[in-house]
């Protein structure tokens, strides 16, 4: 397990998957909000491919995420679009809404930024989010990420279209545990 201050990071359990579904990837809105495609309902039983780990797939490493006391799943947190050659990832995290405000958001990141950088060896690190999610903003800023651009109506959510922030961090600007 990756471990921050207040949360670590585990592989996904099969006993995470259904808390995951109904608090994250069954809400209409948030699921909309968190993935680049249209929400649509997932048989209960079925292999959902936002959950269901492949271990072979090696562009994409997903992790459950824990408090570190107690060891209680509070959300989903995933490194994807690993580019080997250029040495780039995204980070993307999903916290369930009674965790969220605890500054786990923050810590998630760190904890990617320190994978990414430290135990793969990647250059830079991106975040795409919806201009408006002030928690996932402040979390990747806390980080030392930076405003790189926005993509301006680049989102159809909810119907309507959303901006989206991008943000960057390079192996050679992090600063492992400053997380202002």
């Amino acid at each position: 397990m990756l471990k921050g201050d207040k949360v670590g990071l585990r592989a996904r359990h099969d006993d995470d998957i259904p808390v995951l579904r109904a608090e994250l990837y069954d809400d209409v809105v948030n699921a909309a909000r968190a993935e680049a495609a249209p929400w649509r309902p997932i048989t209960p039983g079925s292999k959902d491919p936002r959950l269901v780990v492949d271990d072979k797939e090696q562009g994409r490493v997903p992790f459950s995420v824990v408090e570190l006391e107690g060891g209680t799943l509070v959300g989903t947190a995933t490194l994807w679009g690993i580019d080997t050659h250029h040495r780039s990832a995204h980070v993307g995290l999903g916290l369930l809404p009674s965790s969220r405000g605890k500054g786990y958001g923050t810590d998630v990141v760190a904890v990617l930024c320190h994978y990414g950088f430290v135990v793969r060896g990647l250059h830079r690190l991106q975040i795409e989010t919806l201009s408006d999610n002030t928690a996932m903003l402040r979390s990747a800023e806390r980080n030392g990420f930076v405003r790189e651009g926005v993509l301006r109506s680049s989102a159809w959510v909810m119907g309507e279209f959303l901006d989206e922030v991008v943000l960057g961090l390079l192996a050679q600007d992090w600063k492992p545990g400053t997380k202002g």
